[in-house]
């Protein structure tokens, strides 16, 4: 029963933050057709400066974490263990890493470098504009 309330409270959430977001991308705009497009996509993320080559950035607020495998190469994943849904907690020397049993998983493709794991990290679409990475 537990289990049940909690992805209930989780979704739920997870919706008012994502309505929380798209209503703080509506002020302040021309109604150009790039803030538009970015308040659709729900808007900048994190700069590429942000993104170490080689590592990468947990965006917890957005249960995502973006990857620079290769110099200008932007990956992102949800940051979600698939092992047991644990938030992972940092990414270093080319993997993302969950603290809470150390499953290990690749910064390029999300795939499991070390277990207990066994899945890969989902991707999540974004996009690279100059130096803004957003939702894509």
């Amino acid at each position: 029963m537990s289990g049940v309330a909690r992805r209930t409270v989780v979704a739920a959430a997870g919706g008012a933050g994502l309505a929380l977001a798209l209503t703080a991308c509506g002020g302040g705009s021309d109604g150009g057709a790039d803030d538009a497009a970015a308040a659709e996509e729900g808007g900048t993320l994190a700069r590429t400066g942000d993104i170490p080559v080689g590592g990468g950035k947990i965006l917890a607020d957005k249960n995502m974490v973006i990857t620079q495998p290769k110099a200008g190469e932007f990956k992102a994943f949800s940051s979600k263990c698939t092992h047991q849904g644990c938030a992972v907690s940092s990414v270093k020397d080319g993997v993302i890493v969950c603290p809470c049993h150390q499953s290990h998983f690749d910064i390029s493709d999300g795939s499991v470098k070390s277990g207990p794991a066994t899945a890969p990290l989902p991707p999540e679409p974004i996009q690279v504009v100059g130096d803004e990475i957003s939702l894509g």
